[in-house]
């Protein structure tokens, strides 16, 4: 263990009897401390159940899993609670939800399926307000706040509005035993909050908590990591006040500070040695970072040298600044110094700025791919099984009842669901359980109750099976013959106009078949190795967390590939060549019309700009604009302040004017496809 860790990440791993906060500098050895550290409480004499390693997104929960197996051992990593906050809080709703009034097959509401019950709460078609109750409600929960709250909190008419349908949503929820993802921490919350039993169980099974990224909390994961823990509990809370960049979604860089007066025993340790990036990149991020107030001092250093300075291109436009990209990749990719695509990465703040990029990388027939896209769990044929999923889960699941059953069409018409719609909510039943209610002839004809009585019995009947059925082969075998008895590919092939575009979407379908086989067999997959063996599970209890994990899963395939995507997107990546795109005053920092700028909003901005720099390795391009599109407009490009701030002048001084025109040969060659060794 010594001999991979420097003295900082040591004294870390070794801070075991109070809570310590470990402030980790961009590319300083986090995971590797956190893995180490779950070695050292294991050599210390707790049990692999005892510890919990809690992050944010299931990519790097599993890297943490593995990393942490290949250094434990497989039989200690087995039973370490190694998962993202969402996912603890299914773990804990499932063992103890009853105690809240939940069923214990309760179902997961995704993005789409809170719009529509939003839309029914508030009694409107329009998808931009409804967008804008969700988001609203989503930060009010994220500050702890019920509907009660809300309605005190509201500011204006329109949040008072809000407050009003999301007490309406939350009924709704209640009456459908589902709950939305912020409930995933909520309610975990409450339950620790109102009863001791459970509260003291919890307590009692987790001895030491490890929490990454902490200042990426909002104030209600702060308050339940505070209620796992106790008053006298120890635990690990590894962040970076620079990196706090969620401020949007709710997080809040005052977790950071109430660490620190909540818990008076706590030892700072600060990482800054950095394993990533060269010494001028490194400089320019330390004096952008520099300007804003410190919660907790340090300064980032490597090992490895100067290297290239960074580079700050102007450009006439965003084309362009896409062309200059495109030949600084075909100029390094010639000249051997990056062998792969997927050592470049252009980043940039918003998402319409990929446009162009993509059609420029197109036209080179260079491989790309835009994070933050589309999710492959976003496509709407997977959609359409998941709601089957969730309905054997939960049969009081309205939205996934109404997807199940009109997908594929049987003859089930809106005026027959509004019928059973009126019928369940006179009866104040769920809408599957009003399909076999004596009493539906009264509302509804024969064939109309005969189409329905055959949608429920298939139902029943897959959600029978699902219970038994495990193992790869058997739970391929059920889901595609499943998928044959519904007529799920003659729905996709009537249903487009492209036989090709059916056919990816049936090929998404058959991986998704797959992907739920291999978690009935046990496998977890890796990214870029085999899998390794887990618990078999049965279809049903993979549907019981599937809303979660698809939503939260992120495709890790490797291909050879640029990578656009945005600064947030970027967060915890790194790549050897970085271009930042569009650096300039209103695109970073972003000023979105004549809104005001306030201190806190510029102090996020300026800490995205670090983590954008800090994903450099070896070279930094920061690209400007002499103009730039302004809606259908085209204003002049004024250059951001933060690249004052990187104070790079003095090394552009020294950069040697005959390099600087080799260089440009170099990419104008590249542009025009000639070969540079000739």
């Amino acid at each position: 263990m010594a001999e991979t860790l420097n003295p900082a990440q040591l004294a870390a791993v070794h801070h075991l009897k109070t809570p310590c906060l470990v402030l980790a500098g961009a590319g300083s050895g986090k995971t590797r401390v956190i893995v180490h550290k779950i070695a050292r409480l294991l050599q210390a004499g707790l049990e692999p159940r005892q510890i919990a390693a809690i992050t944010f997104t299931n990519k790097a929960a599993q890297e943490m899993r593995e990393r942490a197996r290949a250094l434990v051992g497989p039989r200690a990593a087995k039973d370490l609670a190694v998962s993202t906050f969402h996912s603890l809080g299914v773990r804990m709703l499932r063992a103890d939800g009853t105690k809240l009034g939940l069923k214990e097959q309760f179902s997961i509401l995704d993005s789409d399926d809170v719009a529509g019950v939003l839309r029914d709460a508030g009694g409107s078609s329009d998808k931009a307000l409804t967008k804008r109750w969700q988001w609203t409600i989503s930060l009010w929960k994220n500050q702890g706040l019920d509907a009660d709250g809300a309605e005190r909190a509201a500011a204006d008419d329109e949040e008072r509005v809000a407050a009003r349908v999301m007490r309406l949503y939350q009924e709704r929820l209640s009456a459908f035993q589902a709950v939305d993802f912020d409930d995933l921490i909520g309610l975990p919350l409450a339950l620790l909050e109102r009863d001791a039993e459970a509260r003291a169980k919890w307590q009692a099974q987790f001895r030491h908590i490890l929490v990454d990224e902490v200042q990426d909390t909002n104030a209600v994961q702060y308050e339940l990591l505070k209620a796992l823990v106790g008053g006298e509990g120890v635990f690990t809370a590894v962040g970076d006040d620079d990196q706090s960049i969620y401020g949007w979604r709710g997080a809040t860089i005052e977790n950071l500070k109430r660490l620190p007066q909540d818990y008076p025993a706590l030892k700072v340790i600060a990482l800054e040695q950095n394993y990533r990036s060269t010494g001028h990149i490194l400089r320019a991020a330390n004096a952008v970072i520099a300007k804003n107030p410190k919660i907790f001092e340090k300064k980032l250093w490597s090992e490895f040298g100067d290297g290239e300075p960074v580079r700050v291109v102007e450009c006439d436009g965003e084309e362009h600044e896409a062309e200059r990209t495109v030949a600084r990749i075909q100029s390094l990719r010639s000249a051997g110094a990056a062998p792969k695509f997927a050592d470049f990465a252009v980043l940039y703040r918003a998402n319409h700025q990929a446009r162009v990029f993509e059609q420029k990388l197109r036209a080179a027939q260079i491989p790309y791919k835009v994070s933050g896209g589309q999710s492959y769990f976003d496509r709407a044929e997977i959609k359409d099984l998941c709601a089957w999923l969730r309905l054997l889960v939960n049969q009081d699941d309205d939205p996934a009842f109404l997807r199940a059953v009109t997908t594929p069409k049987r003859g089930i018409g809106h005026q027959t669901l509004a019928s059973l719609g009126e019928f369940a909510a006179k009866w104040k039943s769920s809408l599957f359980e009003a399909l076999f209610s004596p009493s539906l002839a009264t509302a509804l004809k024969g064939k109309a109750i005969d189409s329905l009585h055959e949608f429920g019995r298939e139902v029943n009947e897959l959600e029978h099976r699902a219970r038994h059925t495990q193992g790869r082969e058997d739970a391929k075998a059920l889901l595609l013959g499943w998928l044959k008895d519904i007529g799920y590919e003659k729905h996709l092939y009537d249903g487009e106009d492209s036989e090709k575009l059916a056919a990816a979407r049936w090929s998404n379908v058959l991986d998704f078949v797959d992907w739920i086989a291999k978690r009935c067999g046990g496998e977890i997959t890796q990214d870029g190795g085999a899998p390794f063996e887990s618990e078999r599970q049965t279809v049903l209890q993979v549907a019981q967390t599937i809303s979660v994990i698809i939503s939260l899963a992120e495709r890790g395939d490797e291909q050879d590939v640029v990578t656009l995507s945005t600064l947030h997107a970027a967060k915890g990546l790194e790549w050897p060549h970085v271009v930042l795109a569009g650096v300039n005053e209103g695109l970073l920092p972003f000023r979105s019309g004549d809104e005001d700028m306030t201190p806190e909003r510029l102090e996020e901005e300026r800490r995205l700009m670090y983590v954008g720099i800090t994903r450099a390795r070896t070279t930094l391009v920061v690209s400007t604009l002499r103009r730039r599109k302004k809606g259908r407009d085209t204003v002049a490009g004024v250059p951001s302040r933060f690249i004052a701030e990187m104070k790079l002048d003095e090394v552009v001084a020294k950069e040697d004017p005959r390099e600087r025109l080799k260089k440009l040969r170099a990419e104008l060659a590249a542009k025009a496809g000639l070969n540079l060794a000739a």
